[in-house]
């Protein structure tokens, strides 16, 4: 579809090579032309003049006029002619008017005042000349036309190799946009062109934002590495405070807060370091996700709409599940309601609240993380969904976020792979 696509870099650079030529064809055929034109008014001149002169001399010395020259009275000329030789200038010794007759035929008038009133008047026939002019303008725009049919496809495929190359880089930069940090453009030939610079400064950018990211992944890993050991002892600590002392269950509230925000912490930097794989198994997914709900101990709807056996891991569609589910009541209103459905390709799971549903920022921009609902850092839903996105990835599901038309949020977690034992 790129070779017929009208707006693509080749037709716009064959479009501007036939506008090129066509103006170039449209200067070199006006000035030829134009010589032509003169060249030929030139010789009409030269034979008028001559045929005059001598029809001046016959009709001096004899007092007739030679075959082809009519002598008239003023009265008796056309009038265009006789306008032509009122507005003749005195010092010419004629005047001319061109007449054209249909189909084809051109004729150049001559009027040349004589002794006694009266005036030479002769034809010339121009047919042939201005035929021949035509002909000449209509081979040179035959010979435009042919050139263009042979010009514009060579510069389309001209251009190919380079259109090749600024393909290859639109598809690195789209890899690294989707996470393939490792993606370059790499050198192109021995061309030495602006795309070469810009694939060169592409790649090193590339290269800065993967270093820069290894380096966020590697301090954010060192200290969810670093505050597990102290978050241990400080737990441990939490549990020999006494039972019923209001300060000890805060304490231990935060310690157990703290203990699972470095957990998500170290998920997300093994899941950005693509160090989790799936192990997948065969799984009935609506008694798994009936199963993932209870678990979680929150007053949740769920509705089984087909009976899947799916090969997928059971681990990761239940971390997902449970962030969604507690992101939809901590963040959403009751009711919040999972739905399990097959679908032609799999299954899908959806989960559902009835509160404001997602921000804008999240549906365009996906979830970012270290966002959470407090108003001065902005409405956002901190890590729960980054991870639950992640591990979807690491499933190959698809992850999507929306609003419902009559309100709430809708997340959709899309499985492959499934198959419906009970035919429904």
């Amino acid at each position: 579809m790129a070779l017929l696509n009208p707006r693509a870099l080749r037709w716009k650079i064959a479009a501007l090579t036939a506008a090129a030529c066509c103006a170039v064809a449209a200067v070199i055929g006006v000035l030829v032309h134009q010589a032509m034109a003169e060249r030929s008014n030139q010789i009409w001149n030269e034979r008028l003049s001559a045929r005059m002169a001598a029809a001046e001399r016959e009709y001096t010395r004899t007092g007739t006029a030679p075959l082809g020259v009519e002598v008239l009275t003023p009265e008796k000329l056309d009038a265009p002619l006789a306008r032509a030789l009122a507005a003749k200038d005195p010092a010419a010794l004629y005047a001319t008017w061109s007449d054209r007759k249909p189909p084809n035929w051109y004729w150049m008038w001559a009027a040349m005042p004589v002794d006694g009133g009266r005036v030479l008047v002769a034809r010339t026939d121009m047919s042939s000349e201005v035929r021949g002019l035509q002909l000449l303008d209509r081979s040179i725009v035959k010979a435009v036309l042919a050139a263009l049919l042979v010009v514009v496809p060579l510069a389309a495929l001209a251009t190919e190799p380079m259109n090749r190359r600024l393909r290859r880089g639109s598809r690195t930069a789209r890899a690294i946009a989707d996470g393939d940090l490792d993606a370059r453009i790499g050198p192109s030939g021995r061309a030495r062109d602006e795309i070469t610079e810009m694939s060169a400064a592409v790649d090193e950018m590339a290269a800065a934002l993967q270093q820069k990211l290894e380096d966020e992944r590697r301090f954010t890993a060192d200290v969810a590495h670093e505050l597990r050991t102290p978050l241990m002892g400080l737990s441990t600590a939490a549990g020999l405070l006494p039972d019923d002392d209001e300060v000890a269950d805060l304490v231990r509230d935060r310690a157990r807060a703290l203990n699972a925000l470095v957990e998500d912490l170290l998920e997300i930097s093994r899941l950005d370091a693509g160090a989790e794989r799936a192990r997948t198994d065969a799984v009935p997914l609506g008694d798994l996700v009936t199963d993932i709900v209870r678990r979680t101990g929150m007053p949740t709807t769920v509705t089984v709409r087909a009976t899947t056996v799916l090969e997928t891991d059971p681990r990761r569609v239940e971390r997902i599940v449970v962030n969604l589910v507690t992101n939809a009541h901590r963040h959403g209103a009751a009711p919040v309601q999972v739905a399990v459905e097959a679908t032609a390709t799999g299954a899908r799971i959806l989960v559902r609240d009835h509160g404001p549903g997602y921000p804008a920022a999240l549906l365009t921009q996906g979830p970012q993380r270290f966002r959470t609902g407090a108003p001065e850092r902005g409405r956002g839903h901190g890590l729960g969904l980054t991870i639950a996105l992640g591990q979807a990835k690491v499933l190959g599901a698809g992850l999507a976020f929306a609003n419902a038309p009559e309100g709430g949020a809708v997340a959709t977690l899309h499985l492959d792979g499934g198959r419906n034992p009970s035919g429904g």
